[in-house]
Formats: C-alpha cells, structure tokens, sequence
C-alpha cells in the first residue's frame, strides 16, 4: 500500500512539473509552484527528485515511450503518423508538450543531451531505409539526411507554433511541411495515398486508445 502510495506521489509530481514546464520553461517553474499544483509537499518532492534539475529528466524519460508506429500500407505512413500523433500529444499530454519544450531550451541548463529528437531521428531513418527497400522513396532520397531534415524542420515548427500562436496551430503546420516534402522524396504513385490532413495525428491516437481498451491494457 505504501508503495502504491509513493507510485501516485511521484506520478503526481512529474505531472505537475510537466504541466508548469510547458507553461513558464525551466528558468521560471518552481518548486514552490510544482509542489502547490501536485498537493504535495516540498519533502514528497526531494523524496523522489533530488532537485529541479532532476524533476526536468525524470520529465524527458517519460517521452521514452511515446512513439509507437501504428501499422501502415506504407512506411511513409508511419512515419508521418508518428510526427503527427507526437503534435496531437503535444497540444493534450502536458509531458510530450512539456519534454518538446526543455528539449529545445538553452536557458541555464541545456537538456539536448536528454531529449527525444536523436532517438526520434533514429527510427525515422530505420522507417525509412524500409521504404526505400519497398520501392517508395526517389532514388534520390538518402534516408538519413530525409530523416534529420524531418525531425530538425518537426523541432522547428513546434518552437514556431509557440511562438507564433501558443503551439494551438501545430497540427496544420505539420501538415503543411509533409504536404511540402513529400513531391521531393517519395515516388509520385504514392502521393494521392498518403494521409498528410492536420487530424490525422487524431486518428492515429484513436485507434491506437481502441486497441488498448481491446487488448485490456
């Protein structure tokens, strides 16, 4: 029982780190503020965490898992549904949006070394080299310098979409970029095949909650 209990501290605790992260960036949370949204105390906090510092990583351990390829036709599929559920997430998981933002900082502490955009870039080629191995990429295509030009230009439009309208927009200006992007690598039979429109990172996120519920887990 007591361990279940330190289970939902700490559950609580990441949840309203991520959720004042996202808000204020590392530089202006607080510990103060993190404890008061969690209804913790600060010795509930430096239980788990042994400072700020430490709550942010324990924020960006908890992206480990959130890309998951849904089964496509294609392997271009999957890797745009993979960016687009990620924006979806990012917009109503206050971890993923949290996780992309101290990602991308450089305030008083840099956490790139931490982040998500490598391992993303990683199985984006892996995606990839598959689709060129199906015939569905241009000759042309390198898969690794496609898969750093999507994750690198993904990372820019989460920062422009904060910027430019609180990240509210970020689903259409994904789609836009693989709109843009796909003509240059991928074989023009597949291009009226793929589903690039703003929601699709919806969809992908609902089927997915169905086959969890289905699969009991």
């Amino acid at each position: 029982m007591a361990q279940q209990r330190a289970v939902g501290t700490r559950a609580a605790i990441l949840a309203a780190a991520a959720f004042v992260f996202d808000r204020c960036g590392y530089d202006a949370a607080t510990i103060a503020e993190i404890t008061a949204r969690s209804g913790t105390t600060k010795g509930a906090l430096y239980f788990h965490f042994s400072s700020k510092e430490e709550l942010a990583r324990g924020v960006l351990r908890e992206l480990t898992g959130v890309l998951a390829v849904e089964p496509a036709d294609s392997h271009v599929q999957e890797l745009i549904d993979m960016t687009m559920a990620v924006a979806y997430r990012s917009l109503r998981d206050p971890i993923v949006g949290a996780g992309l933002r101290l990602a991308g900082e450089r305030g008083s502490v840099d956490f790139s070394e931490a982040g998500p955009l490598p391992a993303w870039a990683g199985l984006s080629e892996d995606l990839l080299l598959r689709a060129a191995e199906r015939g569905e990429l241009l000759p042309y295509a390198v898969p690794r310098e496609t898969a750093e030009l999507v994750i690198s230009a993904w990372a820019g439009i989460q920062v422009y979409a904060r910027v430019a309208a609180g990240r509210r927009d970020v689903e259409r200006r994904m789609s836009v970029l693989w709109a843009h992007l796909l003509p240059s690598v991928v074989m023009p039979r597949l291009l009226l095949e793929l589903d690039v429109a703003p929601d699709r990172g919806a969809r992908v996120e609902a089927v997915r909650a169905l086959r969890s519920v289905s699969s009991g887990s």
